[in-house]
């Protein structure tokens, strides 16, 4: 997720989608962390939150959905 005001409305769809039995995890931008916290997103979806690309050995190479 990057910042922007759809930052808000991504922590409504985050609620939905764990309530409706998705796993989902959440990455998001030095900026998005300044209009929802990573804690909001972390709480909401169980899991931790990538937030810092440079420091953490993490690499994002695709978004998919499972049944």
């Amino acid at each position: 997720m990057t910042g922007g005001i759809a930052a808000y409305k991504a922590a409504e769809l985050v609620r939905r989608l764990v309530k409706a039995g998705a796993k989902v995890k959440v990455a998001m931008t030095w900026h998005a962390t300044k209009f929802v916290t990573p804690l909001t997103f972390e709480t909401l979806s169980g899991n931790n939150v990538i937030s810092d690309f440079l420091t953490q050995n993490t690499i994002l190479v695709d978004v998919f959905l499972q049944n």
